[in-house]
């Protein structure tokens, strides 16, 4: 069984390919550079690194947000077309989920994974790693840091921030939360492509016609043609 998972939902771009239970490639960048330029040109190049045609592969794993709104849709459009061309499953995991994946397994506690949303908005969610899987205690969402802050205070055990755009909210969850707050080191920050390949592993197959990203919420030139059309 050769997986190969996709992640194009924000700045880093991830590709890897696992074999069975081995991680047998893995290339990733944090660059801000156009994601659909550079995303075939980096799985063709780690494809031919480790010997493998797109006939070896048996699933697609994609990150399928939230996240930059240009980046999640370049990932699940490509994910989405290699898995129908190839006539094999697709299966989308939580870009947030992704994140906490690197971290959770080795913090006693819970694990916070923070993407920017602008405005003092983060998209997150809170996971913990028990009986050997990550698991998800508050689900995927957008909200504000000033008030996710203080429910995170009140858990009963440490909270680790993870992700590159924790920094612009750092502040905020050091006042609000004092040492309860836990940050995570830069080597940590990365979602780990061959992290988001292990999590869709044994995943069945979604329903690929109707598999679409999960943005949270719509892109905000859609929010703005819908809010001048009186609709929200």
């Amino acid at each position: 069984m050769t997986i190969l998972a996709m992640d194009t939902s924000n700045n880093p771009l991830g590709v890897a390919l696992i074999n069975d239970n081995q991680v047998i490639g893995e290339y990733i960048t944090n660059l801000k550079k156009n994601h659909s330029v550079r995303i075939m040109p980096a799985i063709q190049t780690l494809m031919d690194d480790c010997e493998k045609s797109p006939a070896d592969l048996t699933k697609i794993v994609v990150a399928k947000g939230p996240g930059s709104y240009t980046g999640v849709r370049i990932g699940v459009t490509i994910a989405k077309t290699l898995a129908w061309s190839l006539k094999i499953p697709l299966v989308g995991i939580s870009s947030l989920e992704v994140l906490a994946a690197g971290a959770a397994r080795y913090f006693e506690g819970y694990v916070s994974p923070i993407v920017d949303a602008r405005r003092g908005q983060v998209y997150t969610g809170l996971y913990r790693f028990e009986n050997g899987r990550l698991t998800a205690v508050e689900p995927d969402q957008l909200v504000m840091a000033a008030d996710w802050a203080p429910k995170l205070a009140n858990m009963d055990q440490p909270v680790l921030f993870v992700g590159n755009d924790v920094i612009l909210h750092r502040s905020t969850f050091e006042e609000r939360m004092g040492a309860k707050g836990v940050f995570a080191n830069a080597t940590e920050q990365n979602p780990r492509p061959s992290e988001l390949a292990w999590l869709g592993k044994d995943m069945p197959g979604d329903d690929l016609h109707a598999f679409v990203p999960n943005y949270i919420r719509l892109a905000e030139a859609e929010a703005n043609w819908l809010e001048k059309q009186g609709k929200i």
